[in-house]
């Protein structure tokens, strides 16, 4: 690698000689971001097309993308601190350098899709020169390659072991029945090990434990969730059902539409719309691994379990329901304690409250069209209205992590650690990476 970035500069030193370029030439006000909004909603377009975001491949290409892009910008004018590629300051078309970074990357990970990237790239390199469409290609390729090579062996697809155990209070069971999934199906176990990309290692976050279940707090937990997550709870109001079923999409898929949406609106120019991309992507892919990691290590049942099987919690203060089902009719197959769509939301809103205004107080409104009526690949059903409406980042991630409650499919200490698990991954991710450089 290291051969390669040497010959690479030194093509670039005679390339510049040669015409003449120099870095003053460039002012990052003159590029805007419509090249990172496309490449974006491609690659989340495909990514739910291939496998539903029910794996971590469609939010790892989107932050290897972002993050490629990130640091080849940042050579040709440097203004964030590098991830893994830094070069010395060049004068290369940015917009044509994006194009190319993502390009690499998406075509490495969805190679079948090799078709509609070509056409993508060549929408980006409109009236391009031949010349600057080849110093693009090398910064950009260049960079690409260095985050591949870093991600090599990062176990993202991988799986691990799961061992069942026998019934008891609060130890998570099986419950196939409810998430239409195989006998001894568990759901990401692997996501647990793979490798991060800002946090130290998987456990760097420990949760505090769950409420002991013969607690006073677990009960009051137990019969709130019983109460307003019931299918045909008459203590829910319709504005918690509308959250409860409006917040189901995946994070990856709803924050990326969000962050296009108000990167748009709060015009921002390429690097900076680069650094939001890859900030939050590489916050939330981190959140789901610290998070399942806890998950794991707690092993906590879900309310669908709890209820159904309250006569044996050794809790005389609770009271069984065998027939309890929730809102949506479908529990998801993989221990409840933090919640990931809380833990989730809330790092990647703490990234947004950072990069994309000046702090977290910020009126913005968020789409969503359609949510799966119950479990994944189930019918869709139009959310009526398609919106929500916040007055903060921290207001939006707060209610995503208790929407989990009145869907019925955690306790409310789930969602509550969720919402601070998530703020501290998001706060770790801006105060050690792709931070503004000191002004000279």
């Amino acid at each position: 690698m290291k051969k390669n970035k040497t010959y690479f500069a030194l093509s670039l030193t005679i390339i510049c000689f040669i015409s003449g370029c120099k870095p003053k030439d460039v002012n990052v006000q003159d590029f805007q971001s419509n090249v990172l909004i496309s490449w974006n909603e491609k690659v989340m377009q495909i990514a739910k097309e291939e496998d539903g975001l029910m794996t971590l491949k469609g939010l790892r290409t989107a932050t290897l993308m972002h993050l490629a892009v990130h640091d080849a910008l940042n050579s040709i004018v440097p203004k964030y601190r590098a991830y893994s590629y830094e070069q010395e300051v060049v004068n290369v078309n940015p917009m044509a350098t994006a194009a190319f970074a993502m390009y690499e990357i998406a075509t490495q990970q969805y190679p079948d899709q090799k078709k509609v990237f070509d056409e993508l790239l060549s929408a980006s390199l409109v009236n391009l020169e031949e010349k600057d469409s080849s110093l693009a290609k090398e910064l950009g390729t260049a960079s690409a390659t260095a985050i591949l090579a870093k991600r090599t062996n990062d176990s993202w697809n991988g799986e691990a072991e799961y061992t069942w155990h026998p019934m008891a209070p609060g130890v998570y069971a099986e419950f196939n029945k409810h998430s239409g999934t195989p006998e001894g199906f568990i759901f990401g176990a692997g996501w647990a090990r793979a490798k991060t990309f800002m946090l130290p290692k998987q456990d760097h976050f420990r949760s505090p434990p769950p409420p002991e279940i013969n607690s006073a707090d677990y009960t009051k937990a137990f019969n709130e969730v019983k109460t307003v997550g019931s299918h045909n709870s008459t203590t829910r109001t319709d504005d918690q059902a509308h959250l409860a079923m409006w917040w189901k999409d995946f994070v990856e898929n709803s924050h990326n539409r969000l962050a296009r949406e108000l990167i748009q609106k709060e015009k921002l120019n390429l690097w900076e719309a680069a650094r939001v991309f890859a900030l939050m992507n590489m916050t939330v892919y981190d959140a789901y691994i610290n998070v399942f990691d806890n998950k794991f290590h707690y092993n906590h049942w879900r309310p669908y379990t709890a209820i159904r099987w309250a006569e044996n919690d050794e809790n005389p203060d609770t009271v069984a329901d065998t027939e309890w089902s929730n809102l949506h009719n479908h529990t998801y197959a993989f221990p409840s304690y933090p919640s990931a769509h809380g833990t989730a939301s809330s790092a990647a809103m703490t990234v947004l409250a950072e990069t994309l205004s000046t702090g977290d107080d910020y009126d913005f409104t968020m789409v969503t069209a359609a949510v799966e009526e119950a479990g994944p690949f189930s019918e869709k059903v139009k959310m009526q209205p398609p919106t929500r409406s916040f007055s903060s980042f921290s207001e939006a991630g707060l209610e995503a992590a208790m929407s989990r409650v009145y869907l019925g499919i955690h306790f409310r200490y789930d969602s509550e650690e969720g919402h601070r698990l998530g703020n501290k991954i998001g706060n770790y991710a801006i105060a050690n990476y792709l931070q503004p450089l000191e002004k000279k």
